[in-house]
């Protein structure tokens, strides 16, 4: 209730803003605006990476030369993964890291998933399973928690069932996790099965501009996101918040901002890639995409008096944090302009429509021309590929996250909110990472 209450007013101020807005001011303005200001913020981020960088090539961190190496406790939960669990604990168990074990959590799974993990426990003298009970609480959040009673590390890494690794991965993370005000540190994703059609090739591209995006926000000091996949946290930290939230759909995105309020830096490690399974399938992928938006939405909600008033929060968190919820609001907002305009312009009142057309227009280039850079600068496409894979996952953006934020807004506003993990199929490419990369 709470939720749908903060939501139905952010709604009628953003759509009064909106009416107030366009009787008493120029849009081109707000266009004008708009876009300067997104420039002026991504030229900071920008400036800041290059900084970070020359830094870095002075004085580059050694993984030798760092005396933290805490025992890592690996979980990984697993619902339905027959397919993949076994191929997944192999790749783990290369790890060139001494001090980790690996635990196994079942989630009630209706396959032979339980029977495969049995046949892991013990293996290298570094695997560990929990089978949960069929009444056990729902949840990804749960499962963690559940596995936190049995795991013994100082540090915490969570993978998916499907996670795909090199060798040197722990000792790149821990680099970035010994600073004491460090909370966690979250690794690079990316899509192992980026070929295999348009939809990975689409979903790989995303993975690349949210690289550039959490590089940015790294270099800054701002809010670094966990991506549940490849994060690991500090055993204190996760003590300091209590834990996961089993309240929440997406444990990743509720998890970094509670470590923000609570003053934990979390910071961002491109050098250590885990690679997971795009989605092969369009219903799949909106299911996916689904739960994603409304845990990040309810999180905002449910967080915003924390964010605005608490004092632990880096300042540049907290702005970095309002200055990312418009990924929200913009797409709600740009359909209300333009139906507002389009109303008008029936009605055969003064109108700004062209303006208002211009606006979605130079969002759409805004979008592409990042991801454009983005292409070019992590994963090395010549200009004219760049261009190309840029045009079709904007196309890709608007017709998947636009709808879907519009009907998550919908859902939070008239219904109840659902306990779903939403699990992700995984065995469906045989790619390995040599192949990948």
């Amino acid at each position: 209730m709470k939720d749908r209450i903060s939501l139905v007013l952010i709604i009628c101020f953003l759509l009064a803003f909106l009416v107030i807005f366009q009787n008493y001011f120029d849009t081109f303005w707000a266009i004008i605006f708009l876009i300067t200001f997104m420039s002026l913020y991504m030229f900071y981020m920008y400036i800041a990476v290059k900084h970070q960088r020359r830094k870095l090539r002075k004085n580059p961190p050694k993984p030798c030369d760092c005396t933290y190496k805490p025992y890592v406790s690996i979980l990984i939960p697993c619902h339905n993964e027959e397919e993949v669990i076994k191929d997944t604990v192999d790749n783990i168990l290369k790890l060139d890291y001494a001090d980790y074990e690996i635990i196994l959590i079942d989630d009630r799974s209706s396959d032979s998933t339980p029977e495969i993990l049995k046949s892991l426990e013990g293996k290298d003298g570094k695997v560990k399973i929990l089978l949960r009970d069929e009444d056990a609480y729902p949840g990804k959040s749960a499962v963690l928690n559940d596995a936190m009673k049995l795991a013994r590390g100082e540090a915490i890494l969570v993978f998916d069932a499907d996670a795909k690794i090199q060798p040197d991965f722990i000792n790149k993370m821990v680099i970035k996790l010994a600073a004491p005000d460090v909370g966690a540190v979250q690794a690079r994703k990316n899509i192992i099965n980026a070929k295999q059609n348009f939809l990975t090739a689409c979903q790989y591209n995303e993975y690349v501009m949210d690289t550039h995006l959490q590089i940015g926000r790294d270099a800054v000091r701002g809010a670094v996101e966990l991506r549940g996949n490849g994060e690991m946290i500090k055993r204190e930290a996760l003590e300091n918040i209590n834990g996961w939230n089993n309240e929440t759909i997406t444990d990743d995105l509720d998890m970094s901002t509670r470590l923000h309020i609570k003053g934990w830096d979390i910071r961002f490690c491109p050098d250590a890639v885990v690679y997971e399974e795009g989605v092969i399938t369009f219903p799949a992928l909106i299911r996916q995409r689904r739960r994603w938006v409304e845990g990040s939405i309810r999180r905002y909600l449910e967080y915003a008096k924390d964010v605005l008033f608490t004092k632990d929060m880096n300042l540049r968190v907290g702005f970095d944090l309002i200055a990312y919820i418009s990924e929200f609001l913009l797409p709600f907002w740009l359909v209300s302009e333009i139906l507002i305009q389009a109303f008008r312009f029936v009605k055969g009142y003064s109108n700004d429509i062209l303006s208002s057309l211009i606006l979605v227009a130079c969002t759409g280039i805004f979008f592409a021309s990042g991801l454009v850079y983005s292409l070019r600068k992590y994963s090395h496409y010549g200009f004219f590929r760049a261009i190309y894979e840029a045009l079709i996952t904007a196309i890709y953006v608007v017709t998947i996250w636009f709808p879907i934020v519009l009907f998550i807004i919908l859902k939070i506003v008239f219904t109840k909110k659902t306990m779903d993990w939403g699990k992700t199929q995984h065995g469906v490419s045989d790619v390995t990472i040599a192949e990948a990369v």
